[in-house]
């Protein structure tokens, strides 16, 4: 009899374990499916999506602005129209360097394209004189200088198109910060202050806020120093060429890389190879400062991701929103990334992310348990809070 209902019971685990095997591969397929119906989607309404993007980002950027002026008893809607003149101050600034630096480079372009190709036919011509078997490597047919000329020109015009959106992005900020100045309120009513899902959120918004306004703060700063750095060389550009370093230093590691190579092709043309060295020792100068030493002390190690990751997140979201994909790829990968991690289910998710999972590790280390003792919590509450019975211990007599 026992063996009877030993196998009954082996069957039934061996089917739910085949149901369960099915089930899984089930739910692959449809995740699948509607990861590939959500890609084709954004491709489809990036014209919506994008001047929608930029103003979640100027929002985020804003609103410490915003909640400084209303520390300062600054009425709200003043402190709104306030930091969004400002927004479009500076936005307007940054769109005058784009458009002057667009069609100013597109005019010059051709004859740097023509210097270069000239240049790489005297280092064949020299390399043949050596004896090289020169003649049988042809680069010119696999390093187009048009090719850069073609990619600037993309990300720059890219922007200029989207600044034509202007009025959007902007109405659209002037609403997301009305709505912030009371969001918290309604979270608070809807979930509660001390809830977890609330502490969750305020954290998750505030890491997100820190992010953006600390590699915003260390982009302009990078982009301030390597224009000046190419303008006391005397590179024609510098604007543009700073500008180039600003919106590619919100790409970790790979993005000081590209925002370089621009600038030294430029110095080698106009000057020569002793100038692109002083032209790269400078970039490489100023990378190492704020991306090894500034940055990682305001942002902390966690706050970071892999090489791999930041290199598939570039051609995942430049194939799909072009190059402003592209400049958005890491803001949005990172924001990503630190909404996983205030989620317990998908956690290891963010660890993965990240180019240093140890700094988890330590983390957990040193934050607090979550639940406390009795007499903690007893000791914590106010005195006319209701506490519970103790219960004694059993003690016998002696």
């Amino acid at each position: 009899m026992s063996e009877r209902r030993d196998r009954a019971y082996l069957g039934v685990r061996q089917g739910s374990v085949e149901s369960l095997r099915q089930d899984r591969g089930a739910r692959f397929l449809l995740l699948a499916a509607a990861f590939i119906i959500v890609v084709a989607g954004l491709r489809e309404a990036d014209q919506i999506l994008l001047p929608f993007l930029v103003a979640v980002f100027l929002a985020m950027v804003s609103l410490p602005i915003m909640l400084w002026l209303q520390n300062r008893r600054v009425p709200t809607a003043l402190a709104v129209l306030s930091t969004v003149s400002a927004a479009a101050g500076v936005v307007s600034i940054f769109g005058a360097v784009v458009g002057q630096s667009v069609s100013e480079f597109a005019d010059v372009a051709p004859s740097y394209q023509a210097r270069l190709q000239g240049l790489l036919r005297d280092a064949l011509a020299w390399a043949e004189s050596m004896g090289l078997p020169a003649t049988q490597w042809t680069p010119l047919d696999y390093i187009n200088p048009q090719a850069m000329v073609d990619l600037l020109n993309g990300i720059l015009g890219a922007l200029a198109g989207l600044l034509s959106n202007a009025f959007l992005v902007f109405l659209v900020v002037i609403f997301m910060l009305f709505e912030a100045a009371g969001f918290r309120a309604k979270l608070r009513v809807a979930f509660g202050e001390r809830s977890r899902g609330m502490q969750r959120f305020s954290q998750m918004t505030r890491q997100i806020q820190r992010y953006l306004a600390i590699k915003t703060v260390v982009s302009l700063s990078t982009g301030l120093l390597a224009g000046i750095w190419v303008w006391a060389l005397g590179l024609d550009f510098p604007l543009m060429w700073g500008l180039i370093a600003f919106l590619f230093n919100y790409i970790p590691n790979l993005g000081s890389i590209f925002a370089a190579v621009g600038p030294v092709l430029l110095a080698t043309v106009q000057f020569g190879v002793g100038h692109a060295l002083l032209v790269a020792a400078g970039y490489l100068g100023i990378n190492v400062i704020f991306g090894n030493l500034v940055e990682p002390m305001l942002l902390g190690r966690r706050l970071g991701l892999s090489v791999l990751v930041i290199l598939l997140s570039l051609v995942f979201w430049g194939w799909v929103w072009g190059p402003v994909g592209m400049l958005l790829a890491v803001p949005l990968t990172m924001m990503l990334k630190i909404a996983l991690e205030n989620t317990e289910d998908l956690r290891w998710l963010a660890v993965m992310l990240d180019g240093n999972p140890s700094a988890y590790e330590t983390s957990d280390e040193d934050e607090e348990p979550e639940v406390a003792t009795a007499s903690t919590a007893a000791a914590a509450a106010p005195p006319d809070a209701p506490r519970e019975p103790q219960v004694q211990p059993n003690t016998r007599a002696g």
